[in-house]
């Protein structure tokens, strides 16, 4: 079919911007494509991660039950390494701080703490620092421990932190300081807190709230 005047000026005027920016739109949409193609590899890619880590981490709770230490570190390692990404690399750092913990291992406990602090998010990384501090506050390392808890912590774990400042400061017979640290974290805890009759108990056991607090 023959084109009329009008078309043919068109299809010339198309061929002009085609000459002209051809290449360029072409090279745009290959990276557009490529860009979504990667996107939805990156999704393949990290269901199938979290999957693999899931089954890894169900392999470590069975070692924690049978208290096989070698193969709790063992499987923690394979997590962290391969699957640090995941939320199961923390979760797994954890349970094996804890199960270390518990077997009076605690160099390898510490080890594992401090992997979640420097690897997990905002929420790991917290509760890593505040089992950390425990930890050196049996080892009576307490400045180290208060200074783990004098760095930034989600809003949620405000009362924690003062809690666990209070324990360092009675263990360094520094009572006053305990008393507002434990009054603070007593501030910051809803009325229905599981542990606030504890908090109230280590209060009352080294002399009540503290002066300022008193004579309000």
């Amino acid at each position: 079919m023959a084109y009329d005047l009008e078309e043919q000026e068109q299809i010339a005027n198309f061929k002009a911007f085609w000459d002209r920016f051809g290449n360029l739109i072409t090279w745009v949409l290959i990276i557009a494509l490529g860009g979504y193609a990667a996107y939805n590899f990156w999704g393949s890619h990290q269901r199938s991660q979290a999957t693999e880590a899931s089954g890894l981490y169900d392999g470590l709770t069975e070692a924690i039950e049978a208290k096989d230490a070698a193969k709790v570190q063992r499987i923690t390692g394979d997590i962290e390494n391969k699957f640090g990404s995941t939320a199961y690399a923390p979760m797994a750092a954890l349970a094996a701080a804890k199960a270390a913990f518990d077997a009076n291992d605690l160099k390898t406990a510490k080890a594992q703490l401090q992997w979640a602090v420097d690897h997990g998010d905002d929420e790991y990384k917290a509760i890593a620092k505040l089992r950390l501090s425990g930890v050196l506050l049996d080892e009576k390392a307490f400045d180290q421990a208060l200074a783990l808890l004098n760095g930034e912590f989600p809003a949620q774990f405000a009362a924690e932190v003062q809690d666990r400042k209070g324990d360092i400061l009675v263990a360094q017979n520094k009572l006053a300081e305990a008393r507002t640290a434990y009054q603070a974290a007593l501030d910051k805890m809803e009325k229905n807190h599981p542990g606030r009759q504890v908090v109230q108990v280590k209060l009352d056991a080294i002399g009540g709230a503290p002066a300022s607090k008193a004579a309000a």
